[in-house]
């Protein structure tokens, strides 16, 4: 072959390949861009998520009702301290990194394999759709503990002093099954999320990005659109989430009738508390924060993913270039 036709082939393959690594180390690369992602997305947007989880209270105190997201933001400031829209994070880094990579490294698989089934190895909607509910089952196994404290650390007047005080006495008054109380509840709001989430992306990179080269703005703009409507549609359910996650009814103590209530479990239990306190606009409370939050987050991520994707896949087929002309 000559040196002119090696130039091209190694243009081509840097170009084209990078969304479709070789097979013996896909997993891995797919597995380090993910983790890398995740835990840029949760960090860069955590003190959002801070405000989306104290607006879903049922029956927020007084001095933590707020108008809107950034007035949510100024006040937690200035009256409780500059890192409390923080608090919670450490517990969300220490999740994020192991979900996000196997999160990932799940879709592409997944969507590797159904895309030959499907569509002859073409990109296929079912194919992302499906990968994105297998991935979603993963990911929430391995995040939901550290949802649960992240939720009731974000919460005002939180009993926490940290990370191992919460997870030791929700863990003792609790017990373990509390870390997954609101697993089932999860599943039902991430799985349409992220099945949405990536049909959206996909599609909207089809138009922006169809020879799916390493464009940065096209992930920017197709992972933010995917995110904002897929949060905006299940906003329902991650109040339902955030009600099993906090059990905000137990620190309440006593419903408006009077009756005490005990902890809520299951989605049902879930939809009746919220509706009794707030009939059925209370399932859209935080649902700005929620889409602030996802807009850039989900961008964040996709743009990150695809940068170290992209950037590893370089220096695998740079390595594989110099072993090729050593033969």
């Amino acid at each position: 072959m000559s040196e002119g036709q090696e130039n091209q082939d190694g243009e081509f393959l840097r170009e084209h390949d990078y969304e479709s690594l070789p097979t013996t180390s896909s997993f891995v690369t797919h597995m380090i861009a993910g983790a890398v992602a995740g835990i840029l997305e949760h960090a860069v947007m955590y003190p959002v998520d801070s405000v989306k989880t104290r607006m879903q209270s049922l029956q927020p105190d007084p001095k933590a009702q707020y108008r809107s997201v950034f007035d949510a933001l100024y006040r937690m400031v200035r009256t409780e301290g500059l890192l409390t829209p923080l608090r919670g994070l450490n517990v969300t880094m220490l999740g994020a990194g192991p979900a996000h990579a196997v999160y990932f490294a799940c879709y592409e698989r997944v969507k590797y394999i159904l895309s030959n089934v499907f569509q002859g190895g073409g990109n296929s909607h079912i194919a992302n759709g499906a990968a994105g509910c297998v991935a979603t089952v993963i990911h929430d196994a391995v995040m939901n503990p550290a949802e649960v404290v992240k939720q009731r650390m974000q919460v005002y007047n939180s009993p926490y002093q940290g990370l191992w005080d919460c997870v030791w006495r929700v863990g003792c008054a609790e017990g373990p099954a509390a870390f997954y109380r609101s697993y089932g509840t999860q599943l039902l709001m991430n799985v349409p999320f992220q099945s949405m989430h990536f049909v959206i992306y996909e599609l909207i990179q089809e138009q922006l990005n169809p020879h799916r080269q390493y464009r940065p703005g096209s992930h920017i703009l197709a992972g933010a659109a995917a995110g904002a409507i897929s949060a905006a549609v299940t906003t329902p359910l991650d109040v339902c989430k955030t009600l099993l996650n906090t059990q905000e009814g137990v620190a309440l103590g006593l419903d408006h009738n009077g009756n005490r209530y005990s902890h809520v479990t299951g989605l049902m239990g879930a939809v009746r508390t919220v509706y009794r306190f707030g009939g059925v606009t209370a399932f859209f409370k935080g649902l700005q924060a929620r889409v602030i939050y996802h807009m850039p987050s989900t961008a964040i991520a996709w743009t990150v993913y695809e940068f170290f994707k992209h950037s590893l896949t370089e220096q695998q087929l740079e390595t594989g270039g110099r072993t090729g002309s050593r033969d």
